[in-house]
Protein backbone atom coordinates (compact mmCIF):
# COMPACT_ATOMS: atom_id res chain seq x y z
CA UNK A 1 0.00 0.00 0.00
CA UNK A 2 1.68 3.50 -0.65
CA UNK A 3 -0.33 6.48 0.74
CA UNK A 4 -1.50 9.15 -1.78
CA UNK A 5 -3.56 12.89 -1.96
CA UNK A 6 -6.08 10.21 -2.29
CA UNK A 7 -6.39 8.58 0.89
CA UNK A 8 -4.62 12.48 2.62
CA UNK A 9 -7.67 12.70 5.00
CA UNK A 10 -7.11 9.34 6.11
CA UNK A 11 -3.67 9.39 6.58
CA UNK A 12 -3.40 12.62 8.35
CA UNK A 13 -5.06 12.01 11.82
CA UNK A 14 -2.77 8.70 11.65
CA UNK A 15 0.18 11.34 13.01
CA UNK A 16 1.70 12.97 10.02
CA UNK A 17 3.95 15.49 11.73
CA UNK A 18 6.23 18.45 9.72
CA UNK A 19 9.47 18.80 11.76
CA UNK A 20 10.94 21.35 9.14
CA UNK A 21 8.77 23.69 7.81
CA UNK A 22 9.56 27.74 6.47
CA UNK A 23 5.65 29.10 6.24
CA UNK A 24 6.99 33.10 6.73
CA UNK A 25 8.65 32.24 2.97
CA UNK A 26 7.43 35.01 0.65
CA UNK A 27 6.12 32.02 -1.23
CA UNK A 28 3.62 31.87 0.75
CA UNK A 29 2.25 35.48 1.03
CA UNK A 30 -1.52 35.62 0.37
CA UNK A 31 -2.63 32.07 1.29
CA UNK A 32 -0.95 31.28 4.70
CA UNK A 33 -3.42 31.77 6.71
CA UNK A 34 -5.90 30.01 4.63
CA UNK A 35 -3.34 26.93 4.24
CA UNK A 36 -2.39 26.68 7.27
CA UNK A 37 -6.16 26.43 8.43
CA UNK A 38 -6.52 24.54 5.97
CA UNK A 39 -3.85 21.92 6.78
CA UNK A 40 -4.49 21.76 10.62
CA UNK A 41 -8.46 21.15 9.62
CA UNK A 42 -7.59 18.22 7.64
CA UNK A 43 -5.80 16.33 10.34
CA UNK A 44 -2.13 17.50 10.05
CA UNK A 45 -0.64 16.11 13.38
CA UNK A 46 1.82 19.09 14.18
CA UNK A 47 4.34 21.44 12.58
CA UNK A 48 7.50 22.98 13.41
CA UNK A 49 9.15 26.23 12.07
CA UNK A 50 12.34 26.92 11.72
CA UNK A 51 13.68 30.01 11.77
CA UNK A 52 17.27 31.65 9.75
CA UNK A 53 17.03 34.60 11.54
CA UNK A 54 15.36 36.62 14.69
CA UNK A 55 12.46 38.17 11.89
CA UNK A 56 11.58 34.59 11.37
CA UNK A 57 11.63 33.79 15.32
CA UNK A 58 9.33 35.96 15.47
CA UNK A 59 7.48 34.52 12.66
CA UNK A 60 7.36 31.44 14.31
CA UNK A 61 6.51 32.45 17.98
CA UNK A 62 3.40 33.94 16.91
CA UNK A 63 2.64 31.27 14.78
CA UNK A 64 2.44 28.61 17.77
CA UNK A 65 0.27 30.86 19.62
CA UNK A 66 -2.16 30.92 16.92
CA UNK A 67 -2.04 26.64 16.21
CA UNK A 68 -2.10 24.34 18.84
CA UNK A 69 -0.89 22.04 16.92
CA UNK A 70 2.43 24.70 15.73
CA UNK A 71 5.31 24.89 17.41
CA UNK A 72 8.66 27.22 16.99
CA UNK A 73 12.51 26.60 16.88
CA UNK A 74 14.32 29.81 17.26
CA UNK A 75 17.81 30.06 15.95
CA UNK A 76 20.31 31.83 13.08
CA UNK A 77 20.88 29.93 9.79
CA UNK A 78 24.60 30.14 8.91
CA UNK A 79 23.92 31.79 6.05
CA UNK A 80 22.01 34.84 8.04
CA UNK A 81 24.68 35.79 10.27
CA UNK A 82 24.02 38.89 9.70
CA UNK A 83 21.64 38.97 12.74
CA UNK A 84 24.71 37.89 14.65
CA UNK A 85 25.72 41.62 16.45
CA UNK A 86 26.95 41.89 19.40
CA UNK A 87 24.11 40.20 22.16
CA UNK A 88 22.35 37.94 19.71
CA UNK A 89 22.92 35.15 21.59
CA UNK A 90 20.91 37.05 24.91
CA UNK A 91 18.33 38.17 22.56
CA UNK A 92 17.54 34.15 21.32
CA UNK A 93 17.90 33.44 25.53
CA UNK A 94 15.23 36.30 26.00
CA UNK A 95 12.59 34.84 23.31
CA UNK A 96 13.09 31.68 24.71
CA UNK A 97 12.50 32.89 28.47
CA UNK A 98 9.62 35.59 27.51
CA UNK A 99 7.71 32.94 25.27
CA UNK A 100 4.96 32.30 27.70
CA UNK A 101 3.47 28.79 28.17
CA UNK A 102 4.25 27.87 24.46
CA UNK A 103 8.00 27.57 24.54
CA UNK A 104 10.34 27.32 21.12
CA UNK A 105 10.74 23.60 21.19
CA UNK A 106 14.07 23.66 19.92
CA UNK A 107 17.13 25.67 19.06
CA UNK A 108 17.32 25.96 14.54
CA UNK A 109 18.18 25.83 12.39
CA UNK A 110 21.53 25.86 13.04
CA UNK A 111 25.03 25.03 11.08
CA UNK A 112 27.41 25.32 8.97
CA UNK A 113 26.79 25.84 5.08
CA UNK A 114 30.13 26.33 3.02
CA UNK A 115 28.35 25.73 -0.81
CA UNK A 116 29.07 29.44 -1.99
CA UNK A 117 31.73 30.99 -1.85
CA UNK A 118 32.50 33.94 0.26
CA UNK A 119 31.41 32.05 3.29
CA UNK A 120 32.88 33.05 6.72
CA UNK A 121 34.04 29.78 8.23
CA UNK A 122 35.57 31.10 11.33
CA UNK A 123 31.83 33.18 11.86
CA UNK A 124 29.91 30.26 10.69
CA UNK A 125 31.85 27.86 13.00
CA UNK A 126 31.14 30.44 16.15
CA UNK A 127 27.91 30.80 15.71
CA UNK A 128 27.00 26.97 15.82
CA UNK A 129 29.25 26.59 18.72
CA UNK A 130 27.38 29.48 20.67
CA UNK A 131 23.85 28.14 19.70
CA UNK A 132 24.54 24.72 20.44
CA UNK A 133 25.77 25.79 23.94
CA UNK A 134 22.66 27.76 24.18
CA UNK A 135 20.79 24.87 23.85
CA UNK A 136 22.62 22.49 26.64
CA UNK A 137 21.84 25.45 28.50
CA UNK A 138 18.42 25.30 27.77
CA UNK A 139 17.55 21.75 27.75
CA UNK A 140 16.75 21.95 24.05
CA UNK A 141 17.15 19.82 21.02
CA UNK A 142 18.96 21.45 17.60
CA UNK A 143 17.83 21.24 14.02
CA UNK A 144 20.99 21.30 12.22
CA UNK A 145 21.56 22.57 8.68
CA UNK A 146 25.01 21.43 6.93
CA UNK A 147 25.75 21.79 3.48
CA UNK A 148 29.35 21.22 2.09
CA UNK A 149 30.97 20.88 5.62
CA UNK A 150 30.30 17.43 7.10
CA UNK A 151 34.06 17.24 8.14
CA UNK A 152 33.91 20.26 10.32
CA UNK A 153 30.11 20.04 11.42
CA UNK A 154 30.76 15.96 12.56
CA UNK A 155 33.76 17.54 14.55
CA UNK A 156 32.19 20.49 16.46
CA UNK A 157 29.07 18.40 17.42
CA UNK A 158 31.51 15.66 18.90
CA UNK A 159 32.16 18.46 21.50
CA UNK A 160 29.33 20.76 21.80
CA UNK A 161 26.14 18.65 21.32
CA UNK A 162 24.36 18.20 24.74
CA UNK A 163 22.33 15.19 25.94
CA UNK A 164 19.10 16.65 24.89
CA UNK A 165 20.77 15.70 21.28
CA UNK A 166 19.12 17.24 17.88
CA UNK A 167 18.37 16.60 14.24
CA UNK A 168 20.22 16.28 11.04
CA UNK A 169 17.62 18.30 8.73
CA UNK A 170 17.39 17.37 5.32
CA UNK A 171 20.18 14.57 5.24
CA UNK A 172 21.77 13.97 1.92
CA UNK A 173 25.07 12.35 3.66
CA UNK A 174 26.52 9.13 3.22
CA UNK A 175 26.15 5.81 5.34
CA UNK A 176 28.97 5.97 6.89
CA UNK A 177 28.39 9.42 8.25
CA UNK A 178 25.00 8.59 9.34
CA UNK A 179 26.41 6.17 11.48
CA UNK A 180 28.40 8.93 13.44
CA UNK A 181 25.74 10.92 14.04
CA UNK A 182 23.32 7.97 15.21
CA UNK A 183 26.41 7.20 18.03
CA UNK A 184 26.08 10.45 18.87
CA UNK A 185 22.59 9.89 19.52
CA UNK A 186 20.95 12.46 16.69
CA UNK A 187 18.06 12.03 14.98
CA UNK A 188 17.91 12.07 10.68
CA UNK A 189 15.44 13.57 9.17
CA UNK A 190 14.46 13.58 5.40
CA UNK A 191 12.49 16.23 2.48
CA UNK A 192 10.93 15.24 -0.50
CA UNK A 193 14.11 14.87 -2.37
CA UNK A 194 13.81 11.10 -1.30
CA UNK A 195 11.20 10.17 -3.91
CA UNK A 196 13.75 11.91 -6.63
CA UNK A 197 15.16 8.88 -9.07
CA UNK A 198 18.61 10.25 -8.07
CA UNK A 199 18.38 9.80 -4.29
CA UNK A 200 20.00 6.10 -3.93
CA UNK A 201 22.41 7.49 -1.35
CA UNK A 202 19.44 8.62 0.86
CA UNK A 203 17.60 5.85 -0.09
CA UNK A 204 20.65 3.26 1.30
CA UNK A 205 20.91 5.68 4.37
CA UNK A 206 16.83 5.03 4.66
CA UNK A 207 17.01 0.93 4.46
CA UNK A 208 20.13 1.07 7.07
CA UNK A 209 18.40 4.13 9.54
CA UNK A 210 17.09 1.89 12.81
CA UNK A 211 12.85 3.11 12.64
CA UNK A 212 12.89 4.60 15.62
CA UNK A 213 15.51 7.34 14.68
CA UNK A 214 13.89 8.77 11.62
CA UNK A 215 11.73 12.13 11.08
CA UNK A 216 9.68 13.88 8.10
CA UNK A 217 9.93 16.75 6.88
CA UNK A 218 9.20 18.96 3.46
CA UNK A 219 11.57 22.07 4.45
CA UNK A 220 8.95 23.81 2.74
CA UNK A 221 8.29 25.65 0.01
CA UNK A 222 11.49 24.12 -0.96
CA UNK A 223 11.90 20.76 -2.42
CA UNK A 224 8.33 19.12 -3.42
CA UNK A 225 8.27 15.42 -3.90
CA UNK A 226 7.79 13.68 -6.75
CA UNK A 227 4.69 13.50 -8.50
CA UNK A 228 4.76 17.24 -7.36
CA UNK A 229 8.09 18.93 -8.19
CA UNK A 230 9.20 22.26 -9.28
CA UNK A 231 5.49 23.04 -7.64
CA UNK A 232 5.48 25.42 -4.55
CA UNK A 233 5.76 22.66 -1.64
CA UNK A 234 3.54 22.09 1.93
CA UNK A 235 3.09 20.16 4.60
CA UNK A 236 0.15 17.83 2.41
CA UNK A 237 2.86 16.77 0.16
CA UNK A 238 4.93 15.70 3.12
CA UNK A 239 2.83 11.98 2.35
CA UNK A 240 5.33 11.41 -0.67
CA UNK A 241 8.10 11.43 1.33
CA UNK A 242 6.60 8.98 4.40
CA UNK A 243 4.89 6.56 1.21
CA UNK A 244 8.56 6.39 -0.02
CA UNK A 245 10.33 6.09 2.90
CA UNK A 246 7.83 2.93 3.96
CA UNK A 247 8.23 1.36 0.57
CA UNK A 248 12.22 1.19 1.45
CA UNK A 249 12.32 0.35 4.74
CA UNK A 250 9.29 -2.59 3.72
CA UNK A 251 7.12 -1.30 6.50
CA UNK A 252 3.00 -0.10 6.60
CA UNK A 253 2.98 3.35 5.60
CA UNK A 254 0.69 4.35 8.41
CA UNK A 255 3.15 2.73 10.99
CA UNK A 256 6.27 4.33 9.72
CA UNK A 257 3.97 7.59 10.06
CA UNK A 258 3.12 6.23 13.49
CA UNK A 259 6.62 5.97 14.24
CA UNK A 260 7.85 9.26 12.82
CA UNK A 261 5.43 10.49 14.78
CA UNK A 262 6.51 9.37 18.06
CA UNK A 263 10.13 9.89 17.26
CA UNK A 264 9.16 13.60 17.00
CA UNK A 265 7.74 13.51 20.33
CA UNK A 266 10.84 12.12 22.10
CA UNK A 267 12.62 14.57 20.23
CA UNK A 268 11.08 17.67 21.00
CA UNK A 269 8.89 17.06 23.54
CA UNK A 270 5.19 18.01 21.55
Amino acid sequence: MELSRNNLSEAFPAGLFDTHTHYDDEKFDGVREELLRSLFERGLSGLIHASVDFASCRFGLELSGSYQRAYSAIGLHPENLYDAVPGWIERLRELYISAGDKKPVAIGEIGLDYHYPGYDRTAQLDAFCSQLELAGELGLPVIIHCRDAIGDCVDVLRGHLSPSGGVMHCYSGSKETARELLDMGLYISFTGTLTFKNSKKQQEVVKYLPPDRLLLETDCPYMAPEPLRGRICDSSMLIHTASAAAVIKELDPLELVLTARENTRRLFGV
